[in-house]
């Protein structure tokens, strides 16, 4: 136990011995600087030196720009905005995706058929960025058309409205789309739920009524296929048109241009107009309501 005490203030002893270090002119021997240390003052004055550089170099990789500069350390705000915008092109993604099937649900709806698939709906599991997207007029229609799509049934159809909601549209002034002859009238029990006006090549085809554009899109029978959804639950369709000038939610006025008369798709024989109207989930003859 002695020992050790001994050899402890051996320790302290040395660590306290002062040493002078002389800086002198190697010619003259003039001596220009002295420093008195110890090694216990070494030892102090490097520890805090280090501790000095770590603190620093800390504060400059964590503060200061010079940080990107490092490889693999990227900017926070870099990496945020990298983040969103991958949440947001995930959102938007599966948004576009909707829209796709609820077209295609539409026009299926529109002809008839029971839509093959059901709108998805997002997984309530994960965590999204939640971006907010207001109900929109085409999604207020598809959820009418679906609950209603029996009586999108032609073999089954109705073919007059109900009386209240075609006596609010029989008060409405309908500008007619198109001034021709018509080629094929209403005819339902035959498949032919609009008319056929035959009119002259590259001939406007304007709105009927205010509204607006829920479908403008291309199918394989009936070529440009644009349609305007009304007041007083009535929808007008235009088809076979060459060009569309009008894109899915523009609102329109009557009279206002949507496309120009065509002969596209493949129930078609030549350039003319079919011509739909749908008062209520049925269709409606439109000579009753529009001079052509």
């Amino acid at each position: 136990m002695a020992e050790k005490r001994e050899q402890k203030d051996k320790l302290g002893k040395r660590l306290r011995v002062k040493y002078r270090m002389v800086i002198m002119n190697d010619e003259t021997f003039q001596e220009k600087f002295s420093l008195l240390l110890s090694p216990m003052n070494v030892i102090v004055l490097g520890g805090s030196l280090a501790i000095f550089l770590v603190v620093s170099v800390t504060y400059i990789i964590a503060f200061t720009s010079l940080r990107e500069y490092i490889p693999g350390y990227a900017d926070i705000n870099m990496r945020r905005q990298v983040y969103g915008t991958a949440m947001r092109l995930d959102s938007l993604e599966r948004a576009m995706l909707l829209k796709d099937q609820y077209l295609e649900n539409l026009q299926m709806v529109i002809a008839g058929k029971l839509p093959e698939t059901e709108l998805m709906e997002p997984d309530t599991t994960k965590d999204y960025t939640v971006i907010e997207f207001s109900q929109s007029r085409q999604d207020s229609l598809l959820r009418t058309l679906v609950e209603e799509e029996e009586r999108y049934n032609l073999r089954t159809l109705q073919l007059s409205a109900a009386p209240s909601a075609e006596s609010n549209v029989r008060n409405l002034f309908f500008f007619a789309p198109i001034k021709g002859d018509i080629s094929a009238p209403f005819d339902p029990r035959s498949g032919h739920v609009g008319i056929d006006v035959v009119t002259r090549e590259n001939e406007a085809v304007k709105s009927t009524l205010d509204g607006t554009v829920v479908i403008a899109t291309w199918t394989y029978d009936a070529g440009y296929v644009i349609a305007v959804q009304h007041s007083s639950n009535l929808m007008s369709f235009y088809k076979h048109n060459s060009v569309l000038l009008k894109k899915q939610g523009d609102a329109v006025k009557a009279g206002e241009v949507l496309a120009i008369v065509g002969n596209t798709g493949e129930l078609t024989s030549g350039p003319h107009l079919h011509f739909e109207l749908w008062l209520g989930g049925r269709p409606v003859n439109p000579e009753e309501y529009v001079v052509f």
